[in-house]
């Protein structure tokens, strides 16, 4: 009898780590937007049900019966979505990039004797799976990530569209980006730092500091130097610094007609138009990860490049395909066993361990999405 699994949260995301697992499992989508299911419904493989999942005691019942649980639901909603799951007991590997330190429930998890990997997408996600794997392999000295996901064609006025929930991007602009240089914690404001860099087949992008290293600056404290940097097409800086200094992304409530109103809800209300793919816009990946060490004495540096795009023939999106499939890559390592350590892991632990590096690889380049390594003594 299949193994099943249910993927929580019926996005672009979501519905493409449905659709890779129900090759081969039982699964089932649930969304409280139907319109998110209907999109699922050609997929015979896949049931659907539309279910408000902001509520503890409706996930601790919709996953009493599956082997394993995937959460796909907006970072807002994903600590809370874990510790359900985790308390009903049940095996789990998460993309929500909730602002929450997932870590805070390592201690839950282990009680509950149950192995979950969170953050578990493309950065954070694989860039932390290639640290973790070549951290057993070398002394590592620095580790630099550069990541971004953009749409093909640049259109006026922001040259960008989220296949997230519109806050959790927006978190990007203001949490605090956090990076590691000679052993020492440097915060400095997202957005900081902007430098252009050339990509070949793509062009010149630009680079700002953000929140990626996440679970790194804690388990990876032999490392002297790290970093991540999200790439945009270039200017957008700027216009993104205006509307944070103007107030926009705030939490904080203003009252205006008697109304108390979040900016950052009304923000996030106006830009999802704008910032909405529409059916059959193409976007991309593109990733750069640099890993440097030595390697018995000899100085050794690894590059990792990826340049994904639209898949015309499934119509599915970059985004959808690098975040997605990492995450059903290491769904399959638990499903079968092979990963079953006990607590909440991030990443960079699965990388470490012995063969999932080079599974999670040829599983990605199964499904299009290669991951290109130069090497340089």
């Amino acid at each position: 009898m299949k193994k099943r699994v249910i993927v929580l949260g019926a996005g672009l995301v979501g519905g493409a780590i449905a659709i890779d697992l129900a090759k081969n499992y039982q699964v089932t989508s649930i969304d409280a937007d139907q319109e998110a299911l209907d999109k699922l419904a050609k997929y015979p493989a896949i049931t659907c049900l539309k279910k408000d999942l902001s509520r503890t005691n409706i996930i601790q019942s919709l996953v009493k019966d599956f082997d394993l649980i995937i959460g796909a639901v907006p970072g807002f909603m994903g600590y809370n979505t874990m510790k359900a799951v985790i308390e009903a007991g049940k095996n789990m590997v998460d993309i929500s990039f909730m602002p929450e330190d997932f870590l805070t429930l390592d201690g839950l998890a282990k009680k509950h004797r149950v192995s979950v990997v969170a953050d578990c997408g493309v950065a954070p996600g694989m860039g932390n799976i290639i640290l973790g794997h070549y951290n057993q392999l070398l002394e590592v000295k620095s580790y630099e990530c550069l990541v971004g996901g953009l749409p093909v064609i640049r259109e006026w006025p922001y040259e960008y569209k989220a296949v997230f929930s519109p806050i959790d991007v927006i978190e990007e602009y203001t949490r605090p980006a956090r990076y590691i240089q000679n052993y020492e914690l440097i915060e400095k404001e997202a957005l900081s730092d902007p430098e252009l860099i050339q990509f070949e087949g793509i062009g010149t992008l630009e680079s700002w500091n953000s929140d990626g290293l996440r679970s790194l600056v804690h388990t990876m404290k032999n490392v002297p130097d790290m970093i991540e940097k999200t790439l945009r097409y270039p200017g957008c800086v700027e216009y993104l610094k205006v509307l944070r200094e103007s107030g926009f992304f705030s939490y904080e409530a203003v009252e205006i007609n008697g109304l108390a109103i979040r900016p950052i809800d009304l923000t996030a209300k106006l830009l999802f138009p704008k910032w909405k793919l529409k059916p059959g816009e193409e976007d991309f990946t593109v990733m750069r990860i640099v890993v440097k060490g030595i390697e018995n004495g000899i100085e050794k540096s690894f590059t990792y490049h990826l340049l994904d795009r639209y898949d015309r023939t499934t119509q599915t999106i970059s985004m959808a395909r690098t975040t997605g499939y990492t995450c059903t890559a290491v769904a399959n390592l638990i499903l079968d066993g092979s990963f079953k350590i006990a607590g909440v892991n991030p990443p960079e632990i699965v990388g470490a361990q012995k063969g999932n590096f080079s599974y999670i690889l040829q599983y990605l380049k199964d499904r299009g999405v290669n991951y290109q390594c130069t090497q340089q003594l």
